[in-house]
């Protein structure tokens, strides 16, 4: 029995297939597919079980082409499941589009819903009109975005003239104008600076802590995850690969250590010399340090910089667990099935 109650978002046993057409080569087999019946069925999401809490921030990750948009948009209602029960806010979305619309806010890529040339107190006024806001409800939300963002340099700004981070920040604060008991956020944090990522984050928190609403973040950034999810649900080729929070994920990495260190010398030239001496680790530059990902079970952290001592002059070291990024690249790469 699905529980409309207690969970914002239930899903129960969900596929989604599509029929896509088996193309043929050159310009013969073009005109050859307007005619074709050659079809093959793609299982974009299969025999997806999921249960959410209200008032939940989960994170909702995996790898490109794995699945999530097609789930998302199962949620939002734009795509009907093949087979399988979805209930969001209590109704079935793709039956109810129109209802449903109004219950969600959605922030999907660099894709805007507000007006490019209107300043941005124009598009609130418009979204405030289209879904039909009270005023004291509109006041209430802009008085609270007043006491959690710099309003006064956005409000009277057109679109057009905002940054990436700006327009970021006003179409997240659009998406929870109407007050929806959820928001689907997809890369909210892309292609912005620490700072403001630090901004849209917290601004993130706040408002889903003032009104308990349901926040489904899809990202590739593991800093949006840290800050934001208790919860995270990772799927790959359709299916679900694991629902549970960050800690015990990490847990089946438990003997694995980041071995940071700086070195003389240009630091992207040695990559080369510890991979001639450990070619199975994994490893990168950030910001100068060396980073060297090891399962001390196999090789050992002492052992790994012993060696290195020997062809390389180290400066400063440093040993830390198994960051959420390296525990999710393992897994995207086949580490946890």
């Amino acid at each position: 029995m699905m529980n409309k109650s207690e969970n914002a978002i239930v899903m129960n046993g969900i596929v989604k297939e599509f029929k896509v057409l088996n193309r043929h080569e050159g310009l013969k087999g073009s005109i050859k597919d307007l005619f074709s019946r050659d079809y093959r069925i793609v299982t974009a999401v299969d025999h997806i079980s999921i249960e959410i809490p209200r008032g939940e921030i989960v994170g909702y990750l995996g790898p490109n082409g794995a699945g999530k948009s097609t789930t998302i948009k199962m949620m939002t209602g734009v795509l009907e499941p093949t087979s399988g029960e979805i209930l969001v806010n209590g109704v079935v979305p793709y039956r109810n589009r129109a209802r449903n619309s109004k219950d969600i806010g959605v922030v999907f890529g660099q894709r805007s819903q507000l007006w490019w040339a209107l300043p941005l107190i124009e598009s609130f006024k418009l979204l405030k009109d289209i879904y039909q806001i009270p005023d004291d409800q509109y006041q209430e939300m802009i008085s609270f975005y007043y006491s959690i963002a710099d309003m006064e340099s956005l409000l009277h700004k057109s679109v057009r003239q905002m940054s990436l981070g700006q327009r970021t920040l006003s179409d997240i604060l659009a998406a929870f104008l109407h007050n929806p008991r959820i928001v689907f956020l997809d890369e909210p944090t892309i292609g912005l600076d620490v700072s403001m990522k630090a901004r849209i984050r917290e601004l993130i928190r706040l408002l889903n802590e003032k009104k308990q609403t349901t926040v489904i973040l899809t990202t590739h950034d593991m800093g949006d995850v840290d800050a934001l999810c208790k919860r995270i649900i990772i799927i790959d080729h359709g299916k679900m690969l694991y629902d549970n929070d960050i800690q015990h994920l990490k847990s089946f990495f438990g003997s694995y250590r980041t071995l940071k260190l700086r070195v003389s010398g240009d630091p992207s030239a040695q990559l080369e010399a510890i991979g001639m001496a450990f070619p199975d680790l994994e490893t990168g530059v950030d910001e100068g340090w060396i980073s060297v990902l090891i399962d001390d079970d196999k090789t050992g952290v002492m052992k790994v910089l012993n060696t290195l001592q020997q062809s390389m002059k180290i400066r400063d070291m440093q040993i830390e667990e198994i960051s959420t990024e390296d525990v999710i690249r393992k897994i995207y790469d086949g580490g946890v099935r």
